[in-house]
C-alpha cells in the first residue's frame, strides 16, 4: 500500500494527495505534524529515499534559519532537528514498499509505482 506523509497546509502536499486519489489505489495518509515520527521511522524514510538527512530539510524554513543554519551538524543531529521541528521535513513524501520519493512535482509518484 502507498503511504503519503502529508501536511494539509502545503499546496504541494495537497496536490500529492489529489494525485494519489486519482490513481484509484488505496493509500494511507500520515499527518506528520500531528503524529510525531520516531527517530527510527524518520531514519527509515531517509534510507528509502536514498538521500542524506540534510536533503530532506527545508533550509529556508524559519526554524532551520534561526536554530541550525551555518552549523556543522551530524546526520543524527539533523534527524533530531526534524523530530524537534517537523515543519523542517520536505513534503510530501510518498512510500511504496521499499521505494520512496519526495513528490515535487506530484507526477514523481509514478517513479515508484
Amino acid at each position: 500500500m502507498l503511504t503519503i506523509y502529508h501536511n494539509k497546509r502545503c499546496s504541494k502536499s495537497r496536490e500529492g494527495v489529489c494525485f494519489l486519489e486519482n490513481l484509484n489505489k488505496p493509500f494511507e495518509t500520515i499527518h506528520y505534524l500531528e503524529k510525531t515520527l520516531t527517530y527510527t521511522e524518520l531514519e527509515t524514510i531517509i534510507k528509502k529515499l536514498k538521500i542524506k538527512p540534510i536533503q530532506l530539510i527545508r533550509v529556508k524554513e524559519k526554524d532551520w534559519v534561526e536554530n541550525f543554519k551555518g552549523k556543522n551538524l551530524t546526520d543524527k543531529e539533523i534527524i533530531e532537528a526534524m523530530l524537534q521541528f517537523p515543519k523542517l521535513i520536505e513534503r510530501p513524501i510518498v512510500i511504496n514498499g521499499e521505494k520512496a520519493v519526495i513528490v515535487r512535482p506530484s507526477e514523481l509518484i509514478n517513479t515508484i509505482l
